[in-house]
């Protein structure tokens, strides 16, 4: 079994696409190993799997991230439907310090998002009935988590259209914007 691994924009995000085998019964695929993880330099230990639906086309979860030392790296695939997923720097000193990446995970493409601690995380739904599965390094702290608002135009995250208003939760719609908040998170060049 092999993966195929990508840097993006923000190398430390990694877009991860497993093989996929398929044949007139349906398909397989390996969606996590360890061992052919650490042939890509990346050695991570989960501990928590999630696994989340949104009913609705525009539903936005995020930005969401655990402060040290609960800090969670994600593995992050989509289920069922297409979601466009992203990740937004917030270390501090780091050089692409509130920069963002996405990319549209789909039950179709197979492909993952790696997003490591020290970056907020979110998504948008783009089909109803849309599942994420996403595996953790921590398990939940409700006590360390934070939040940024999906909207901040200090980020300007050019998620995809989407028709009406977002569905977002309470949380979500109060969530301040980066500038407002002291990050938990320092850059290690």
């Amino acid at each position: 079994m092999g993966i195929d691994v990508k840097p993006l924009a923000i190398p430390e995000v990694k877009l991860i696409t497993p093989q996929r085998f398929g044949d007139h019964r349906g398909f397989f695929e390996e969606t996590y190993n360890r061992d052919s993880f650490a042939v890509e330099g990346i050695s991570l230990d989960f501990v928590q799997d999630n696994h989340s639906l949104s009913a609705e086309a525009g539903t936005i979860r995020g930005l969401h991230f655990q402060a040290p030392p609960r800090a969670q790296d994600k593995l992050v695939r989509c289920g069922r439907g297409r979601l466009f997923d992203v990740a937004v720097d917030i270390r501090t000193g780091s050089p692409t310090y509130g920069k963002w990446v996405g990319e549209e995970l789909s039950f179709a493409n197979g492909r993952m998002l790696l997003v490591p601690a020290g970056f907020a995380h979110g998504f948008l739904t783009l089909e109803p009935a849309t599942e994420i599965v996403y595996k953790c390094s921590d398990t939940y702290a409700p006590e360390t988590e934070g939040a940024l608002r999906w909207d901040d135009p200090g980020i300007g995250i050019g998620w995809p259209d989407f028709d009406g208003a977002p569905q977002l939760s309470g949380k979500d719609a109060v969530a301040p914007v980066l500038a407002d908040i002291d990050s938990p998170f320092t850059f290690e060049a």
